[in-house]
């Protein structure tokens, strides 16, 4: 595939630039970076291909708007997705050595490029299209966490995800997913994403713990169609609540990168956590109602 040679060609020159410059590049971490890399690529779009495409015939490259499809919920999983590639590819280039603006610069480049690779996928093949959308989802978290890192120095406000089996895969499986990990990436009835406030970092002269944020989600249900829900299924007529709705939130979270540790194992390990909004107590705003949940997933 040429755009993944493009990659290893950015990833060389950028091993054989790096010394020319200012900063203190390991060499022996930049190639580490750099295997990474190749590996993160290469590896995501294989399962990629295989949970989405495999299953549909490749055709001439074409575009279509699907701003509309899933009550904008695709849209928000490409902007979580790029806000923590961004990230990935920023702590891994302050690590080999690079400054913060030329980490954000190269880091930002990089995962936009790795996200917005789907849409080649998309474009070849039959049943979707290379889509403006989604490329603009792409450039917003790239940017939510670029300019946050550019002008705090920090991340005041992070992306979380959270999800939850649903009803609806067991109709079209082959939209939603036929097991639990083919549903966390396809059945946007169950996902919810989250803007995630540390409120200590909003606040600096609180007293409020530094681990402590304010969260708003947004979800979507009784979606078993892109655009619209088809009138019957295999013989079977949608049930009456399955009704497209929007739904969101508002709950208490936690910043597991504020509780403070020396051990380097249990940082790394609260930093995964953080991608993942934390089970808590939630009111939902839903089609002029408001629902108290005791927890929310």
């Amino acid at each position: 595939m040429k755009y993944f040679k493009t990659v290893i060609i950015s990833l060389i020159l950028l091993q054989n630039l790096s010394f020319a410059q200012a900063d203190s590049i390991n060499k022996r971490k930049l190639n580490i970076y750099i295997g990474g890399n190749v590996l993160l690529y290469s590896g995501t779009f294989v399962a990629l291909n295989k949970a989405w495409y495999e299953d549909y015939n490749k055709v001439k490259f074409h575009s279509f708007d699907d701003s509309g499809e899933w009550l904008q919920m695709d849209k928000a999983g490409h902007t979580f997705s790029a806000y923590y590639l961004s990230l990935i590819q920023y702590n891994w280039l302050r690590n080999v050595g690079f400054s913060n603006k030329k980490s954000l610069l190269i880091g930002s480049a990089l995962a936009f490029t790795y996200i917005s690779t789907v849409e080649i996928f998309d474009g070849f093949s039959e049943n979707w299209g290379a889509s403006f959308s989604d490329l603009t989802a792409n450039f917003a978290g790239v940017a939510l966490f670029s300019a946050q890192q550019y002008f705090w120095q920090k991340q005041i406000i992070s992306l979380k995800f959270s999800f939850h089996t649903t009803q609806y895969p067991q109709y079209r499986s082959e939209l939603l997913g036929e097991n639990i990990l083919q549903q966390i990436l396809k059945d946007y009835n169950g996902q919810t994403y989250w803007l995630s406030v540390n409120l200590k970092s909003a606040f600096k002269n609180s007293k409020i713990p530094s681990f402590v944020n304010i969260a708003f989600g947004y979800g979507a249900e009784g979606m078993i169609g892109g655009h619209s829900n088809p009138q019957e299924i295999e013989n079977m007529y949608p049930k009456e609540d399955w009704n497209r709705r929007r739904q969101f939130y508002l709950s208490p979270d936690i910043d597991f990168t504020k509780i403070k540790t020396r051990k380097k194992w249990l940082k790394t390990i609260f930093s995964i956590l953080n991608v993942v909004k934390v089970p808590m107590p939630a009111v939902e705003f839903e089609n002029n109602k408001v629902n108290f949940y005791y927890l929310l997933f």
